[in-house]
Formats: structure tokens, sequence, C-alpha cells
């Protein structure tokens, strides 16, 4: 059910930090021939959701199966020249869940901002500076946990990532096409 390729990205990105794990390949076939095969599918399967807007398609669970930490495969398909294209793959949470992770990533960014300037003119002034740098330290652990939170949801759905990544491979590999 795992092929080598999976394998592969899998391996390249448990040194880094990933959040939204990223891939690139190239194929035997027109961009053309690959955003229709991905639109056959559509109609053929019901156990994910496929949606395509131009060269993008989108691969994501059916509401039913979905969970909060539910990742969605987001594909770009470029064509690079006649014959060849080019796939970007992105997984990545529900773009609901990102926006709001993003949100509280600013906020906290905006505290720690707001509570270290507060606490450098309380400590230029010679006045007591303990509540504002409790603020701005406090503002660092709060990142910390958003950040953890975050691998942990991606841990939580590594498994559908699997599932999403397999079944696009299924469905180029139906189509008889293979990567470079």
């Amino acid at each position: 059910m795992f092929n080598l390729d999976l394998l592969c990205i899998i391996m390249s990105l448990s040194n880094e930090i990933v959040l939204r794990p990223r891939f690139k390949f190239d194929v035997e076939a027109t961009n053309e021939k690959l955003l229709a095969g991905f639109d056959e599918q559509k109609v053929k399967q019901s156990d994910f959701v496929v949606t395509r807007l131009d060269d993008h398609v989108f691969i994501r669970f059916p509401k039913q199966e979905q969970h909060y930490w539910s990742p969605q495969l987001h594909l770009e398909i470029n064509e690079k020249d006649k014959t060849h294209a080019t796939i970007y793959g992105l997984f990545g949470p529900n773009p609901t869940i990102w926006t709001m992770f993003m949100f509280l990533h600013f906020l906290v960014a905006g505290l720690f901002i707001a509570s270290g300037i507060w606490a450098y003119t309380n400590m230029t002034l010679g006045e007591s500076y303990a509540i504002p740098l409790f603020l701005t330290l406090f503002m660092v652990v709060v990142w910390f946990t958003l950040y953890f939170i975050g691998r942990m949801g991606k841990a939580k759905g590594k498994p559908d990532m699997y599932k999403l990544h397999a079944f696009m491979r299924e469905i180029l590999h139906s189509e008889g096409i293979h990567s470079i």
C-alpha cells in the first residue's frame, strides 16, 4: 500500500520542522490528462471528495469522516512541456483551522511585542516591570504551546495523510502515469 516515493517524502521531512509537508515530482503526461483523471474519479468514487479549480485539485475526506485534525491534500498540476507535467502537493489542515492557528500566532506575536514595549518603557522610567515582563515570557510559553498543539494535530492526522497520498497515487497509476 505504501510506496517508496511516499517513504522518501516522509524520511526527508522527518528532520525538518514542518507543519504542512510538501512534495513535488514530475510525470510523463500532460496536465490536462492528469486533471481529467482527477475529474473522472470525482464521480466514480465516494471515499474522498475531489474538487478541481483550474490547475488545482483538492482531495479531502467526506464531512462524516472528518475530525478536527483531518488533513486535506492540495495539488497544483503545472505543464512542464508538451509531454510532461509537474505535480506540487501540500498536505494541510482544513483552511478554517489553519486560519485560526495563524490568527492565534499573530495575536500572540502582537501581545509579545506590546508587553515587551511596556516592560522596556517601565524599566527606563524606573517603575516596576514585573507584570509586563511576566506577560512577555508568558507569550513565549503560549507560542510554544500553540506550536506543539499543531504538531500533535499533524501527528493525529498522519494516517489520513497516508490515505490521501495513496489515493492520489492510485489515480495516477490507474491512468498509467508514473513519476519520472
